[in-house]
């Protein structure tokens, strides 16, 4: 029978905890590394219907992106929805794994995932991480925060836009920039991380992905004359979680794995 601590060694590999922010709670955070699994669910967020589905189809094991215990917390009571969460997942003998920035910075991460997702060439990290082997790729692509590339050719900004609710699936999306403008190379940073446009700008790029950006960063865009696209931090994290199930599933294959069914995007465009 595999165990916890198996799949979170597999987890490390892929996303070393050495590359996670100062600031982030990454690793094993709730559940007991020599439990026993057969089932397990991947998700952005660990929201309580989402609890309730990991529950209910009996998994043992969530890997949630985003940690459930992000801040330090005094009481663990059931009168906050965070603490009636995860006493229910204790109680359900469910363990939580959170990846967070660690995957964000990996080599087959999912800001690495997003710039090949866009066909760009001449792959670099926008914020490297100094002094960190990261063996979790034979191949040994560069780690660190955000990414930046050339796309196959020259587009405008309208074109851009195109490709990215096309790859991201979505419908809609904010954006700053000119529709006719020309760019070529592509800075990428997933969620929300408009603290590298600076580094984006430094390194030659037309425009910044990410997937929120508060109203005074658009303005910091405008002011670098760097185009800024914006289709949502859902839209920009979950397709890797999505993957990352199937990765589990093909490296556990007596597994049961999905990603979430429950889980959607809280952001509605009209």
């Amino acid at each position: 029978m595999t165990t916890v601590s198996e799949i979170a060694d597999e987890l490390s590999q892929l996303a070393p905890t050495s590359l996670a922010e100062d600031w982030d709670n990454v690793g094993l955070l709730v559940g007991n590394g020599e439990a026993d699994v057969s089932s397990v669910m991947t998700c952005l967020t660990l929201t309580a219907n989402v609890a309730a589905e990991a529950i209910t189809r009996q998994s043992q094991l969530i890997i949630s992106h985003h940690p459930v215990l992000f801040r330090s917390i005094q009481r663990l009571t059931t009168q906050s929805v965070e603490g009636q969460v995860l006493l229910d997942l204790i109680s359900a003998g469910v363990s939580v794994y959170s990846p967070h920035t660690g995957f964000d910075s990996a080599s087959e991460g999912i800001n690495q995932q997003l710039a090949e997702l866009f066909g760009l060439s001449s792959i670099g990290v926008l914020r490297p991480i100094e002094n960190t082997i990261d063996k979790s790729n034979a191949d040994a692509n560069p780690v660190g925060g955000g990414r930046f590339g050339d796309l196959p050719s020259e587009s405008t900004l309208a074109e851009f836009i195109d490709l990215v609710k096309r790859r991201l699936r979505v419908d809609n999306l904010q954006y700053v920039g000119s529709d006719a403008v020309t760019i070529r190379r592509v800075g990428i940073a997933c969620g929300a991380a408009a603290e590298f446009l600076r580094d984006a700008s430094e390194h030659g790029c037309q425009v910044f992905l990410t997937g929120e950006a508060r109203f005074h960063a658009c303005l910091e865009a405008q002011a670098h004359d760097l185009a800024l696209v914006l289709p949502g931090h859902y839209a920009t994290e979950r397709p890797a979680m999505e993957r990352l199930a199937e990765r589990i599933g093909q490296r556990f294959p007596k597994l049961t794995v999905w990603a979430s069914e429950s889980e959607f995007d809280p952001v509605r465009w009209s």
